[in-house]
Formats: structure tokens, C-alpha cells, sequence
């Protein structure tokens, strides 16, 4: 039985986006909410995702150019975009699409975000049941004419799990 032991808090991070060929990653410690041992879990239930430049603005793109930077959020550590359906370490992901119609570099004329995969889509949100979790992302080298910044906001609860739900929650985690 999932027991509820707190009010929904919020963990924050970011990544920074420097060019195409560097995959980036920033491990979040969850040590605080997450012991396997003592049964307690973290439950993501919501993720807002934000994407600016270094400074907080919009990131600017070249003149006339397309630009995309994808995200993705994951139990286990990894070197490179992976695939949902093939990689079940996979929590949320997503992507922003921008295009510069002007003639001159500066902020997107046209901006597509999509969150593809996320906790809020599911029943009762996301079960975490390790330590750390990791926020990864890449950007296109060409379009882009500074650094893209993806933060997440993500709404959490810490739960007491019993050893069946444990169980389950390391199988389908692995």
C-alpha cells in the first residue's frame, strides 16, 4: 500500500546546452527524499519545463535559420539521447523547435515546444526509487547563436512504499 508522507514540494535543475556534438548532463541527488532500504520513495507528479539562454532571455538564432535542443530526464546515467520505448530509465522528454524568419540574428519569429513523454501523463504520476536521477540534453550546432538553458520545475511527493511495490518499482527501473 503507497502511503503519502508529505505535501508537494518542488526540485529544481538545469542544464546547459552548449553545442551539437556535446551531450550534457547534470546529475539531481535525491538522497534526501529516496532511501530503497527504509522504503521511502519520491513520486513525480508534474514537470514544467522552461528553456532560456545562460542570462535567463530568449536564446537568439542566427538570421534565417531553424534551431532545436531536446531534453530528456532518466534513472540511470547516460552518454547520449536514448530512446523511451527502448530504455525504460526514461522519466520525461522533450524538445523546443525554433525558427528565425528575420533577416538579422535575434529572438525566433516561430517557437514549437513539446513535452513527449511526462509524468503528468500517467495516472499517479512518476515512482522514483533511486538516488540520483539525471537531466540530459543536446542542441543542433547550427541555428542557435548562444547557449540554450533547459530547467525543470518538478512537483514532488516523498511516500513509504511496501516490499511488493518495492519490488515492482526495481523491476521496472532497471
Amino acid at each position: 500500500m503507497i502511503m503519502a508522507k508529505t505535501d508537494s514540494f518542488f526540485i529544481r535543475k538545469s542544464v546547459e546546452l552548449e553545442s551539437a556534438a556535446a551531450f550534457a548532463q547534470n546529475a539531481i541527488d535525491l538522497g534526501a527524499y529516496v532511501d530503497a532500504l527504509g522504503k521511502a520513495v519520491l513520486r513525480i507528479h508534474n514537470i514544467a519545463v522552461q528553456y532560456s539562454d545562460p542570462q535567463a532571455g530568449t536564446p537568439d538564432l542566427t538570421a534565417t535559420t531553424n534551431a532545436a535542443a531536446d531534453f530528456q530526464l532518466t534513472t540511470q546515467t547516460q552518454s547520449d539521447m536514448v530512446i523511451a520505448g527502448d530504455n525504460k530509465s526514461v522519466i520525461a522528454s522533450g524538445r523546443i523547435v525554433a525558427y528565425n524568419a528575420d533577416t538579422s540574428t535575434g529572438v525566433p519569429t516561430y517557437v514549437s515546444q513539446d513535452l513527449d513523454v511526462a509524468p503528468q501523463q500517467w495516472k499517479s504520476g512518476y515512482l522514483i526509487g533511486v538516488e540520483q536521477i539525471y537531466l540530459g540534453g543536446r542542441r543542433t550546432n547550427l541555428g542557435w547563436n548562444e547557449n540554450v538553458v533547459v530547467s525543470l520545475i518538478m512537483e514532488c511527493t516523498s511516500e513509504t512504499l511496501s516490499k511488493e511495490a518495492a519490488m515492482a518499482l526495481a523491476l521496472s527501473q532497471q
